[in-house]
């Protein structure tokens, strides 16, 4: 292992990381607020839109999102004419994948909170919007701790196939390193202990988090 090639080459990782970063973060989040509000259309059977939501998760969960990705970067712009950057094709790939996952974790945890918790609300005169935002999603995030940061790290480490489009993300450059230097323990070593430090502390968190809730 040849350290000295790994401290020369960290600010090229450190560049990859931040890239990886910025593209789960706002990836994450978009799910997130997608997802729930897929979750809401579903947990309360609005028409129509619960037919698209459902049309949307089945493509979404039974395609890669490798294919994802190719299509909007590639067979988009020559469809529509409308050519995307590669960091926003990123996100909204992710994002349109992780939505599904959310929208998922969430409807299931609607689903499970119990009846009589909702009619003590409504018979207290909560109105629907009071009803969704005070005790609905309250429940329904805590009880969907543990799928949640599973997602969370799922997609997350789904970020290493943005490579396909050229983004300098860490499979990238790791890749580069490896058919540039022929470095490949020490290009896999910086790899393995980038993802690490994203994952282990968000997986040490909901695990601390899903512990506390259920004492709570």
């Amino acid at each position: 292992m040849d350290f000295n090639f790994i401290l020369n080459n960290v600010n090229v990782y450190f560049k990859a990381f931040l890239l990886t970063l910025e593209i789960s973060f706002f990836g994450i989040l978009f799910s997130i607020i997608i997802g729930l509000l897929l979750a809401i259309i579903l947990y309360y059977k609005i028409p129509i839109l619960k037919t698209i939501t459902k049309i949307y998760i089945e493509i979404s969960r039974n395609t890669p999102l490798l294919i994802q990705l190719v299509f909007l970067y590639y067979g988009f712009p020559k469809m529509f004419d409308i050519k995307l950057e590669a960091e926003t094709t990123a996100i909204i790939g992710l994002t349109f994948l992780g939505a599904s996952y959310m929208c998922e974790t969430f409807r299931s945890s609607l689903e499970s909170i119990a009846k009589i918790q909702v009619e003590s609300a409504l018979s207290l005169g909560f109105s629907q919007f009071q009803l969704i935002r005070y005790i609905v999603v309250p429940l329904a995030f805590s009880i969907s701790i543990p799928s949640f940061g599973a997602n969370i790290i799922f997609l997350i480490k789904e970020t290493s196939v943005v490579t396909v489009i050229a983004l300098a993300d860490l499979m990238y450059t790791t890749s580069n390193i490896i058919g540039n230097y022929y470095k490949t323990n020490e290009a896999l070593f910086m790899l393995v202990s980038a993802y690490l430090i994203i994952l282990l502390p968000i997986s040490i968190f909901f695990s601390y988090l899903e512990k506390r809730l259920r004492y709570v």
